[in-house]
């Protein structure tokens, strides 16, 4: 019996429908399937529903208020995509949020361990917010007092849910850079690769990739912000994505999910994993 892979994919900032993933996915198992069958499990992570009442409510309430509101559309957008970015912010008073957001998380690596395996190596496929949302889970779980009671809660000892069978980490259009600024030269990333990775999985190459299109203003790249960064991110990997206008402009923030250039080096992470690791099983 071969060993299954798991694989978590999380969207950013907006809106975000349930299937936000589903072409993402067919594309990774497209490629993956006539070497692996069916041994890539892959789950979305659907954070977002977190907050979607509560934006619709806000937006509810600022309607009925009778104030004189300019550009209606323009201010729906900000509450779906910045109004993210404002509400995951932990308070002195409150981590509501941001607890709540990590428990989706939590609920989706505790079904991938059941599904995959309590020791299947992992993948993470984040995008934009997302990828700060995993910083901070991983970073969390290195530090398990950070821990939230809701995600605890939720969550079992297995080597996958405590992060240390981490293999991969693919970051999309990643404005993790920004966040840096929060802290003293710019903060101390996660510890990568977790150090139990190769106590279960010798033969694995771990890889932290960061995709930027250049055209993204949301993205940057993360060696550059020094050198604990340098020394754990595997690749800046700079690419072009979106179609002939959007991929020239700032909407090729929200082409990354299927484009060629981002999904073959995924698919061929995973092939790499699931070889390392079934030929030193065989």
């Amino acid at each position: 019996m071969t060993q299954k892979l798991a694989v978590a994919v999380i969207h950013g900032m907006g809106n975000q429908t349930e299937d936000f993933a589903d072409a993402m996915i067919t594309q990774i198992n497209e490629l993956c399937m006539p070497v692996t069958a069916h041994d890539v499990v892959i789950r979305p992570v659907h954070w977002t529903r977190v907050l979607q009442q509560e934006e619709r409510t806000l937006w509810q309430r600022m309607q009925a208020s009778g104030a004189d509101l300019k550009l209606p559309l323009a201010r729906r957008f900000l509450i779906d995509f910045l109004a993210d970015i404002i509400a995951y912010q932990v308070t002195p008073h409150d981590s509501m949020v941001y607890d709540a957001v990590h428990t989706v998380l939590a609920e989706t690596l505790r079904s991938l361990a059941e599904e995959a395996g309590e020791r299947a190596p992992l993948c993470i496929i984040a995008h934009s917010l997302g990828s700060v949302i995993v910083s901070n889970y991983l970073y969390d779980l290195q530090h398990p007092h950070l821990i939230p009671a809701r995600a605890q809660a939720v969550m079992q000892p297995t080597p996958l849910e405590q992060g240390d069978t981490l293999a991969l980490l693919y970051m999309m259009g990643s404005p993790l850079a920004l966040w840096s600024l929060r802290y003293r030269d710019f903060g101390t990333p996660i510890a990568f690769p977790p150090p139990a990775v190769h106590d279960y999985y010798p033969a694995v190459v771990p890889q932290w990739v960061n995709f930027y299109d250049p055209d993204d203003v949301a993205a940057f790249p993360l060696q550059a912000l020094n050198t604990a960064y340098a020394s754990v991110v595997t690749q800046d990997t700079r690419v072009q994505v979106g179609g002939v206008i959007e991929g020239k402009t700032p909407l090729a923030h929200l082409a990354y999910w299927t484009d060629e250039d981002v999904i073959r080096p995924i698919a061929e992470g995973l092939i790499g994993v699931w070889r390392a690791v079934n030929q030193a099983q065989s």
